[in-house]
């Protein structure tokens, strides 16, 4: 007798029916179930305004959840990113996958990258802790930029780029990945995807979160399966640190951990995490940035006290200063 398939929950944007699509493809490989998608609209889909006025945290998971508990759906698929730091009763990540780029990405008129921006240049994004990097960029080259608040998916929002609206906006590298549609979206705009070291990713970024009800054994221990130790350690001790700074996913912050390899960086020759953390005003003239390092977690536990340890060195900086209200 055929079992019955899985229902898998996701946001009905192309970016999450694409993700959802690949962990689909995962698990009928892993398991040769049938798996159905089916969509779900969140509060975050339908509302219009900006995501530092609705809060961010929660907006785009929430339906999901209400779904898993409900027992409409049996697991869910989330960009990382979007989902609340604490855990929600009832329901656990069983799984990590593997995790896509992290770093962001421009996409701007043809031939200007960060390092040619034209004075007076007017970049989209709706991200204060993507403002907030920007400016701080701008004011250490001398000079003066807009970042511009939008919303909308991915062709949106290259769409004010192409439209001349816009000079530039900043996307996650995941997302034009995930679509495949680098070259279809862009065309000829230009492409720069943007260095860590100058503009660091929100925690999580780039990576999914597979969830399902804790209370379904079986299927948690068959979705741990796609699980990548190294991106939930990474991801984990990111997450650590946005929690203890009391930050949710539309603060002014930002968190990258780096595993380092030894010789020719296969994962398994892994031997130390770098955990850099950074806060600031959206206008870029106050940061504060510091980093980590450590032997790579072996445990839930060391790495969030990682990200704990990264988050107590930066509030003892003023980071709590520069991240307007707390979340309690």
């Amino acid at each position: 007798m055929t079992e019955r398939a899985l229902r898998l929950g996701t946001r009905r944007s192309k970016l999450a029916m694409a993700q959802s699509g690949h962990v689909a493809d995962a698990v009928r490989e892993l398991t040769g179930r049938p798996v159905e998608l089916v969509e779900i609209t969140t509060y975050g889909d339908t509302s219009r305004e900006h995501l530092a006025q609705i809060g961010g945290t929660g907006v785009f998971v929430a339906a999901l959840r209400d779904a898993l508990l409900a027992g409409e759906v049996d697991f869910a698929v989330h960009s990382l990113k979007d989902l609340p730091t604490a855990p929600h009763p009832g329901l656990v990540v069983a799984a990590n996958p593997r995790r896509e780029d992290p770093r962001d990405v421009l996409v701007a008129r043809e031939g200007i990258t960060l390092g040619t921006l034209p004075d007076g240049a007017r970049i989209g994004t709706g991200s204060p802790r993507r403002m907030a990097q920007l400016n701080a960029y701008a004011r250490s080259h001398g000079l003066t930029i807009e970042t511009v608040p939008i919303r909308g998916n991915i062709d949106t929002r290259v769409g004010y780029v192409r439209k001349g609206e816009l000079d530039a906006v900043v996307l996650a590298a995941a997302g034009l990945n995930r679509i495949g549609g680098t070259e279809e979206l862009t065309g000829s705009l230009s492409l720069d995807f943007l260095s860590t070291d100058t503009v660091l990713p929100a925690p999580g970024q780039g990576a999914l979160a597979v969830e399902c009800p804790a209370s379904d054994a079986g299927l948690v221990a068959l979705l741990a399966e796609l699980d990548d130790p190294f991106t939930r350690a990474a991801v984990t001790a990111e997450r650590s640190l946005l929690a203890a700074l009391e930050a949710g996913c539309s603060a002014p912050v930002g968190a990258l951990a780096d595993l380092r390899a030894e010789g020719p960086g296969r994962q398994q020759d892994v031997t130390e995490m770098r955990l850099r953390g950074i806060v600031g005003t959206t206008d870029g003239s106050t940061l504060v940035q510091l980093s980590t390092t450590g032997p790579v977690p072996t445990s839930y536990e060391e790495a969030m006290a990682l990200g704990r340890e990264l988050a107590d060195e930066m509030l003892a900086k003023g980071a709590a200063g520069l991240m307007g209200e707390r979340e309690l």
